[in-house]
């Protein structure tokens, strides 16, 4: 049997979202919290340097370094560019990793609630999808372009042989929350507790079937040529994150209030709507469709 051996939980992949990088204190504190008989986990503080500078990174993304034609590349050398290689070896290396499974912490300003991201697909993602949506009904399982191959993805959650993100808001960058991080520790501790399910044929019958939203592509603001913004989310949308967005609907507000409508031919779900650490790129939004995760 496929078994997990060593978990890894990473906070502060991001300096400025900090609930993951208090749980992973609290952890450390209290490692009984995450200690299951099945399996050893660890706990990684991943970008302190932004942390102590209050930024999400210093140079770079370091959650958009883990490419594996970019851990190659020696001549990516800024801090985080640095630092994901420091965190390949000590994690990975990607593909052949010694990490069974990588719980990466985030928090979005985005009113998302407690989210469960998948980036790859197969067996094991869809047993936890069910299990989580079940244990934790307020969950939400997002599938983020996971037809693609680990190799190809940029994100840290896939250096270990099995990645996940756990991504919860509404929080404000440098800020803590009592029930975001009550929210980011219960979802992580399910994880921790399918594993140990997992691990020991213990499962009890899980849903056969599971709602679960997938990326399909993102939307920027309104743009003049200049590249000044011309416009802002429409109040209509703002913090309605995962609700439907239907042809027709008002998706903007311009300065001049003029109204934009969503020109797409099918519903969807939008997600990260408005998030802050977006506005360098003028992202609005993710937009997304629902789909079902079926259990053999």
């Amino acid at each position: 049997m496929d078994k997990i051996k060593q978990v890894a939980i990473v906070g502060g992949v991001h300096g400025n979202e900090f609930s993951g990088i208090y749980l992973v204190k609290q952890y450390q504190a209290r490692p009984e919290l995450i200690n299951r008989a099945s399996f050893e986990s660890r706990c990684i503080w991943a970008n302190p340097e932004a942390h102590y500078a209050n930024k999400r990174y210093l140079h770079s993304d370091l959650n958009r370094q883990f490419k594996n034609v970019d851990l190659a590349n020696p001549t990516l050398s800024n801090y985080e560019q640095s630092r994901a290689k420091v965190l390949n070896a000590e994690l990975g290396p990607k593909g052949a990793a010694k990490t069974d499974l990588l719980i990466d912490l985030h928090n979005t300003t985005s009113n998302m609630g407690a989210c469960l991201i998948l980036t790859q697909a197969g067996p094991f993602y869809n047993q936890l999808a069910a299990y989580v949506k079940m244990v934790m009904p307020e969950a939400i399982i997002s599938r983020d372009e996971d037809h693609f191959d680990a190799a190809d993805h940029a994100l840290m959650c896939t250096l270990g042989r099995y990645g996940v993100l756990v991504e919860v808001g509404p929080q404000p960058q440098s800020v803590l929350r009592h029930d975001i991080l009550d929210l980011m520790d219960r979802m992580t501790r399910h994880i921790l507790d399918f594993v140990e399910l997992y691990n020991t044929g213990k499962l009890r019958s899980l849903p056969k079937k599971t709602e679960a939203f997938r990326y399909l592509y993102s939307i920027k603001l309104p743009m003049n040529e200049q590249g000044e913004r011309l416009g802002m989310v429409h109040q209509n949308v703002q913090d309605k994150d995962y609700q439907p967005i239907n042809p027709g609907d008002p998706i903007f507000m311009l300065f001049d209030g003029t109204e934009v409508y969503y020109e797409g031919e099918q519903t969807v779900y939008p997600t990260f709507i408005n998030e802050a650490a977006y506005y360098d790129n003028n992202l609005a939004m993710s937009l997304n469709e629902k789909v079902v995760i079926t259990l053999d």
